[in-house]
């Protein structure tokens, strides 16, 4: 049987070792689609490609970067690669009907949580911002609705109770490039199993707002860490160290102690939260290089004492 006539459609580094695992299983990748470049630098003069677009090209398969995908001639040329499936990972653009429709075996997912729970654009975030104590990677036919299609496989990943959104990400990126391939394979075969989603524990991971990564110190302590370490290294939750001068804190642990909501405690950066505290280890001032806590306090005085604004 010959491989798989395929077309990718990604955009974040998210989607890369997908993409570079179905290349490597001998799939015949004849293009890739891609968000558009955006400007870079400080005024913005260069373009920047996404890490798909850039490793696609690496390993030669064409680029396309249509703005929309709702117009005939989008439609016309994506039915000419004349692909079997088409493989989608965080993509950006929702597919439209005749999308869906134009490759005969339909279009897959790789969705980075355990559906139907975080449907959306941050499901890696919200699960880690709302306590979960696990995830995993789901492989979808995709439906017209936001992730609502028939689940192929499945498989679930333990969060850790420090875990960032970063850590997190890079182990779904992984498992979901295992996964794809075993999919195509059982696509191929004719032996794959569609399960549709349940009806119950329908959650949806919203795109994460400015007005929620600063820092409420006034909340329990597992609410504030779960909070940081959710939206750590990007775009990161803050506080003000002095008015006016913000700090990222990128990870946290428990603290031992307890205060006025916002006190530094004691030399080792643990601060009061509404309930118990959290101990600061890694955090970013503005303009400078992420660093340790041990790093930060050599350069920066957060006394005991101290409130956090």
């Amino acid at each position: 049987m010959p491989p798989l006539r395929l077309v990718f459609m990604g955009t974040p580094e998210f989607a890369v070792p997908t993409l570079l695992e179905i290349v490597g299983r001998g799939h015949e990748v004849v293009a890739v689609y891609t968000r558009a470049p955006k400007p870079a630098g400080r005024r913005g003069l260069e373009l920047q490609e996404t890490p798909v677009a850039r490793e696609a090209r690496r390993v030669g398969i064409p680029v396309l970067t249509p703005k929309r995908l709702r117009t005939d001639e989008v439609l016309a040329q994506f039915r000419a690669h004349d692909a079997d499936v088409a493989v989608v990972v965080a993509y950006g653009l929702i597919l439209p009907k005749p999308i869906l429709e134009a490759v005969p075996l339909g279009c897959f997912n790789v969705h980075a949580s355990l559906l139907p729970r975080w449907r959306g654009a941050a499901p890696i975030n919200r699960a880690i911002m709302a306590g979960d104590e696990e995830s995993g990677v789901c492989v979808m036919k995709m439906a017209e609705g936001l992730d609502t299609g028939d689940v192929a496989l499945e498989e679930r990943l333990p969060i850790g109770a420090d875990e960032t959104a970063g850590e997190l990400h890079d182990r779904l990126a992984a498992l979901g490039a295992r996964m794809m391939p075993v999919g195509l394979g059982a696509l191929e075969r004719g032996l794959l199993q569609l399960t549709p989603q349940p009806t119950a524990g329908v959650t949806y991971a919203a795109k994460i707002d400015k007005g929620e990564t600063r820092i409420d110190w006034g909340r329990p302590w597992k609410q504030v860490h779960d909070q940081i370490r959710g939206l750590s290294p990007f775009p990161g939750a803050w506080f003000e160290f002095v008015p006016g001068v913000r700090v990222k804190a990128l990870r946290t642990t428990r603290g031992e102690g307890s205060g006025v909501p916002g006190t530094v405690i004691d030399d080792q950066l643990t601060i009061a939260c509404g309930d118990g505290s959290v101990r600061l280890t890694h955090l970013q001032r503005a303009g400078k290089q992420p660093m340790t806590a041990e790093e930060f306090s050599r350069g920066t005085k957060m006394r005991p004492g101290m409130l956090l604004l």
